[in-house]
């Protein structure tokens, strides 16, 4: 698609522009190194040199908690069919986040498809931003080639000296390139600017554990019953913490909330885990996967192994936040990398 150009000076006028049409949301600071996806008004507001978020935007596209049907009896009305949607703009999303996000575009798109997810994505719009380096340590994001823009927004930004390169990859990309004119037309310089900035990336970005992208599944079939899957469940928690916050997790739990009077109450979606220990219970009391062990094992392979068998890819998008967040220190890289020493 076509690329312009816009000014840095230019870009709170832009928020400007898109905050008088609809919600915003972009990541802001909390203090203390972290950062959330919230609205936001005006540029200032904004923080674009940041660590991945929290919680991925993933939130806006399959909410927590989200209704639906509800019944009121009191004035007759049945039980109906919800979709709570809403007109936003997701600014500065990141490429493994953005990769997360067609993930999940992947599996709500598949048979069948499921209609709520599928309406609210189409009230988003997406507008992403090149990471030049890495946010941290615990970021994997070369290893899954994800360091690098593939698609799934309407416009995606990459910072030069004076301006930020805009790609336009969808009809609404193009149309607030237009409504707003606050872009310009892309010259060769800030061309081969673009072109220094991701040969610069290549030194900076390097696969963090060595094994190549399509040897990946194979590795976590080979080590299944591996002992390090026993180590690392020694250490688990079973807090869920690492499938709240990653971005392609979608497990979810349907759960009926009536009021005490039983005449209004709702259906409502909630996310679920499947490293909680009820997750994999079934009648009887019987699990599939009983110990912390199996249940680690099952939550990496539903990320390198299991997807790229039905959908051809892997589900781990690098963006570091398992490892981030997890409260016994279960790190990502580390455990491929000693399912590699072991398989020798």
């Amino acid at each position: 698609m076509a690329q312009v150009l816009i000014k840095k000076s230019q870009l709170a006028a832009l928020i400007s522009f898109l905050a008088a049409r609809r919600k915003v949301v972009g990541p802001v600071s909390l203090g203390h190194g972290q950062f959330k996806f919230a609205e936001i008004g005006t540029f200032d507001d904004l923080a674009l040199d940041y660590i991945p978020t929290i919680l991925p935007p993933k939130k806006y596209f399959m909410p927590q908690h989200e209704t639906l049907l509800k019944y009121d009896l009191s004035r007759g009305q049945e039980m109906q069919a919800v979709v709570e949607v809403e007109e936003l703009v997701l600014f500065g999303v990141h490429t493994c986040d953005l990769a997360g996000i067609q993930c999940l575009n992947v599996v709500f798109s598949d048979r069948p498809k499921d209609i709520n997810y599928m309406l609210r994505k189409s009230h988003i719009t997406l507008i992403g931003l090149e990471c030049k380096d890495y946010c941290d340590s615990y970021a994997n994001c070369a290893m899954l080639r994800n360091h690098l823009p593939k698609g799934g927004y309407d416009l995606f930004f990459s910072e030069l000296s004076d301006y930020y390169s805009v790609d336009i990859n969808t009809r609404e990309g193009e149309l607030i390139v237009e409504e707003s004119g606050l872009f310009t037309a892309v010259t060769v310089a800030e061309q081969e600017e673009l072109a220094a900035l991701r040969q610069a990336k290549k030194q900076t970005f390097k696969s963090e554990v060595p094994i190549r992208y399509q040897d990946i599944p194979r590795l976590f079939d080979e080590t299944f019953e591996s002992d390090v899957w026993t180590k690392i469940g020694e250490k688990c928690l079973s807090c869920g913490n690492c499938t709240n916050v990653c971005p392609t997790c979608y497990c979810f739990d349907v759960m009926d909330e009536p009021e005490l009077d039983l005449t209004k109450g709702r259906r409502v979606r909630v996310w679920d885990s499947c490293q909680h220990e009820n997750f994999a219970k079934i009648a009887g009391g019987e699990s599939f996967r009983e110990t912390r062990a199996d249940r680690k094992r099952h939550r990496f392979n539903r990320k390198f192994r299991y997807p790229m068998v039905r959908y051809k890819r892997v589900f781990c998008t690098g963006c570091g936040r398992c490892s981030r967040s997890c409260m016994a220190k279960i790190d990502l890289k580390e455990t491929i990398s000693a399912l590699m020493e072991e398989r020798g």
